[in-house]
């Protein structure tokens, strides 16, 4: 199994070189074809001009976004054209609200999308409708990269957050590249359940299907001694010096997850490391 269709939307200059180079990475370790969304985005909301406001002030909204788009595109160019790498970009222009459809056309025909971390200081709005399109609509896989400094190809520690559930095994099925080229794999279990067909031996079953694809596995049992499960998951990622953490990525309805937090997003906001996803 390999990446051979890696995709990446772009939407803000100043986070081209830190995604590129990433994507980049991962399309040259696994002679993928990469696929580039250079997106402008009008990030005015719905309703943000009285009624009757001037076509120019909303023409000059468009214009704003189709200059940003081609300097996206400038920038990926330049980068891809002496790289030697098979690729493909494209360009366009959305409002806010839209962009969700254009993401997922792209990302639903590829094997994995690297995307920007969405939340953070001079980050915009349009980055997490990015990320959530691609998983949800795109059903792709998302490696989210922190910032600059983080490239992944081939991990030494990876640490997967293992509870279980459907999303977290989608996240390490689709990983399994990564994963069999790691030198430990942690299989990190907080809190395990007390009743079940798993409690005498939690996480064997993962550890027993990950060790037959040839990793070499690690079952880290913890407590939740801190106040969300992403703290104690965050903490051992860097106590074993990790350079993955592999997740599934929103159990509850996307309504809770916007509304109250919750793991996902808690571990995008404070990692400092690069989280594959997968729902």
């Amino acid at each position: 199994m390999a990446y051979k269709t890696i995709f990446t939307a772009l939407t803000d200059p100043a986070l081209v070189a830190t995604t590129m180079e990433q994507a980049e990475a991962l399309a040259r370790a696994h002679d993928a074809h990469l696929d580039v969304l250079c997106l402008g985005v009008d990030r005015t909301q719905t309703g943000y001009y009285y009624a009757g406001a001037n076509a120019l002030i909303l023409q000059e909204t468009i214009a704003r976004a189709e200059k940003e788009a081609e300097e996206i595109e400038a920038q990926v160019r330049a980068r891809l054209e002496p790289s030697g790498l098979r690729w493909s970009s494209d360009t366009g222009v959305s409002q806010l609200a839209d962009i969700g459809r254009h993401v997922a056309a792209r990302a639903r025909f590829s094997d994995l999308a690297v995307l920007a971390k969405p939340y953070g200081q001079n980050r915009g709005a349009e980055l997490e409708p990015v990320v959530e399109s691609a998983m949800f609509e795109g059903l792709a896989p998302v490696l989210v990269v922190p910032g600059p400094g983080c490239t992944v190809t081939n991990p030494k520690k990876v640490v997967i957050g293992w509870n279980e559930s459907r999303e977290a095994l989608v996240a390490v099925r689709a990983a399994l590249p990564l994963i069999q080229k790691a030198e430990t794999v942690h299989v990190v279990i907080i809190d395990p359940p007390t009743h079940g067909p798993s409690r005498s031996d939690p996480g064997g079953q993962l550890s027993q299907y990950l060790a037959r694809h040839g990793a070499r596995v690690e079952i880290d049992v913890l407590s939740k001694t801190l106040p969300r499960v992403s703290d104690v998951l965050i903490r051992h990622a860097k106590d074993v010096s990790a350079d993955l953490v592999i997740m599934g990525a929103y159990g509850h309805s996307r309504f809770r997850e916007a509304i109250l937090g919750g793991a996902t997003r808690y571990m995008l906001e404070q990692s400092g490391l690069s989280v594959f996803m997968a729902h």
